[in-house]
């Protein structure tokens, strides 16, 4: 299927004068979490609450910061999660877009809102 990239837009809900950022993010369906490079974590001024420890795909484990909260937008969605501080770029995990009730269109290559609940994100609870 290739890399699924998306447009999402990141702010600190506790500063909410400080500017929110815009930010293309690798959706991946095979991580759980939001993850942000350090640059990220700055410019919205993140608190760590925590040390967590991670294991990558090459089997190394290593601790990372968790901060947040940090508010995450997409389209007409939004979702309130902590991230994991790594990397270089911006990666989308599952959480967070189940939160936002998107799916990922494998045909079109998109993250998208789901089309069966196009104007109010829903949720199973049960």
């Amino acid at each position: 299927m290739g890399y699924v990239h998306a447009e999402i837009e990141l702010s600190n809900p506790r500063e909410p004068g400080l500017k929110s950022m815009t930010a293309r993010a690798m959706v991946d369906t095979g991580a759980l979490t939001l993850c942000i490079p350090e640059h990220v974590r700055l410019q919205l001024r993140l608190e760590e609450a925590e040390k967590r420890e991670i294991t990558t795909a090459d089997g190394r484990k290593s601790l990372v910061s968790y901060v947040g909260p940090v508010m995450v937008r997409f389209q007409n969605r939004t979702a309130f999660v902590g991230a994991l501080v790594l990397g270089d770029e911006v990666l989308l995990g599952v959480v967070p877009m189940e939160d936002m009730d998107l799916v990922v269109s494998p045909a079109r290559r998109k993250l998208m809102v789901n089309p069966e609940s196009p104007n109010i994100p829903q949720a199973l609870v049960k």
